[in-house]
């Protein structure tokens, strides 16, 4: 979930075979597949799975590896996993659809809505807008900084309140007054959650459920509930390394509660390319609100985005490779990281490993290119 690239040196493994779907092209010049491939037998993951749609609309899965290191089973085609901070995208656009209704003003201060919830050193919620939240330019310290560790360890199975998350970040001083600066942080989307609460009078999960999930036609795409550790369909297992050399950990099950609607989704790489293409269709936000959502401010300098990179409301921009802009976010959480992207023309893309610490340096950005040469392959 966290925006860092996080680099260990993890044990190889070995490469698993690969499961085409019935539309997906078999031939050796299939930059994707070998690009899946690669992410296993040269970058080390467990298991790599990726799923793209052409400008036509054709959608092709692909999955490299083992979904278990124990067994040795091969990764299951389109399985799910742990989307991370993908989840803000969703939460981000519950949020607009909102705005849309005229029950929520973008540029209103959070305290019209949740009084008295951010005080702090430096915070303050009668100066802090919902654009500011959507847009990581709150100034808001990011909670996940102090707690990473004990979730990886032992507060894996720890169930959290969202309002304990907001307190774990108040305890820190603001990183910026309001509107002066920009810099990621899962602070924003928790209050952002609560707001949607607060508004509608309903659980979060609900809200994500019937507003984008169901709309945006995702049929294996879910908010967990309360108390659920597991995984619910076919999906690979996740792995993480307590440090550099260490051998991989299955930390699949574990309480997603500390990500909730910062990172809290299960999805796969075909509903999240899906979702992302029918974001941008039009299909889950009116125009207007569409405009909004990609109304966008420079990433912070020095903090690891790639060149062009810039923030929307629950959106990223990258420049593609082949010209024109991707449109995604992307998400980093305890055994999974997944890159996700589209294209205003109707292309998509999702990739998704099996470990959140990428275990070779540059690890985690072929995976991350692998996403950009499937959206410019020809």
């Amino acid at each position: 979930m966290s925006k860092t690239v996080m680099v260990a040196v993890l044990a190889a493994v070995a490469v698993g075979g690969l499961l085409p779907s019935a539309a997906q092209a078999r031939g050796t010049g299939d930059v994707v597949r070998q690009g899946v491939e690669r992410l296993v037998s040269e970058d080390r993951y467990p298991a790599a799975l990726a799923s793209t749609t052409d400008r036509d609309g054709r959608v092709r899965d692909y999955a490299a590896g083992v979904g278990d290191l124990r067994t040795r089973a091969k990764a299951p085609l389109d399985g799910q996993v742990r989307a991370g901070s993908n989840t803000k995208t969703f939460t981000a656009a519950v949020v607009l659809q909102l705005v849309g209704e005229g029950k929520v003003e973008l540029d209103a201060p959070v305290e019209r809505h949740l009084p008295g919830l951010l005080r702090g050193d430096g915070i303050d919620g009668r100066v802090i807008t919902v654009r500011q939240l959507l847009q990581h330019t709150s100034g808001l310290p990011n909670y996940t900084e102090s707690m990473l560790d004990a979730v990886l360890g032992e507060q894996r199975h720890t169930y959290y309140q969202p309002r304990t998350l907001i307190d774990v970040a108040l305890a820190h001083k603001a990183r910026f007054a309001p509107g002066t600066g920009v810099e990621y942080s899962n602070t924003n989307y928790v209050v952002a959650g609560l707001l949607v609460e607060k508004i509608t009078g309903r659980p979060l999960a609900e809200q994500i459920t019937r507003r984008v999930i169901e709309r945006a036609g995702l049929r294996h795409t879910y908010f967990p509930g309360v108390g659920e550790e597991g995984i619910r369909g076919a999906h690979p297992r996740g792995y993480h390394a307590p440090g550099p050399g260490k051998p991989l950990d299955d930390i699949t099950e574990l309480d997603p509660s500390w990500g909730w609607a910062a990172g809290q989704l299960i999805s796969t790489p075909g509903d999240l390319s899906r979702f992302y293409g029918a974001l941008l269709g039009g299909k889950v936000l009116r125009p207007a609100e569409l405009a909004e959502m990609r109304r966008t401010v420079a990433a912070p300098a020095g903090a690891g985005y790639q060149p062009g990179t810039r923030f929307g409301l629950g959106l990223f921009s990258v420049p593609l490779s082949c010209g024109g802009l991707l449109w995604g976010h992307g998400g980093d959480t305890p055994g999974y990281s997944t890159k996700t992207a589209a294209t205003d023309d109707g292309r998509a893309a999702a990739v998704a490993v099996t470990a959140n610490m990428a275990p070779t340096p540059e690890a985690s950005e072929h995976a991350q290119a692998l996403v950009d040469t499937a959206l410019c392959r020809k």
